[in-house]
């Protein structure tokens, strides 16, 4: 918060300083070399307000097929039930997940995001994952049974 605080004296570079501020500590959270104190200033660069947040429309969907993009060494193709329609989903999970693991599990989605093509191939959501520093990756489940299109927030 004191960065922001500090920020505000700069004037028109702020915006500039930040977003650099953000790219340098993304290259340099490639290479794992990011400080605590570095990373505590970048999530507080990029908080959103609770009425942001709100505009995620997080839906529990049951995915009913999942299949690999011939085209792609990382993107599965999803196919989602969320009780009130099916939608598509473009993953890149391939390194973490083989298809038929997926299929029949419920996970949390963004259904609100905008559309978006991969290798040709429309994605009307997004699944939602967590990532370690070492690069594990989990896909966000519901740890009960709920009812399809069950909102998250």
């Amino acid at each position: 918060m004191r960065f922001h605080q500090k920020s505000k004296k700069l004037g028109t570079g702020l915006l500039s300083v930040s977003l650099n501020f953000i790219q340098v500590s993304f290259e340099l959270q490639k290479f794992k070399i990011l400080s605590v104190r570095m990373k505590m200033m970048l999530v507080a660069l990029m908080e959103i307000t609770f009425e942001d947040f709100t505009k995620l429309d997080i839906r529990i969907g049951k995915v009913e097929s999942a299949e690999k993009i011939p085209e792609s060494r990382n993107l599965l193709k999803l196919i989602v039930d969320f009780g009130f329609e099916k939608r598509q989903c473009v993953a890149g999970l391939q390194s973490f997940y083989e298809p038929e693991t997926l299929v029949d599990k419920k996970f949390a989605f963004v259904i609100n995001m905008q559309r978006r093509k991969l290798l040709g191939i429309e994605s009307q959501c997004m699944i939602l994952a967590a990532e370690d520093d070492t690069g594990n990756v989990s896909l966000v489940t519901v740890d009960k049974d709920i009812m399809l299109g069950s909102k998250v927030g």
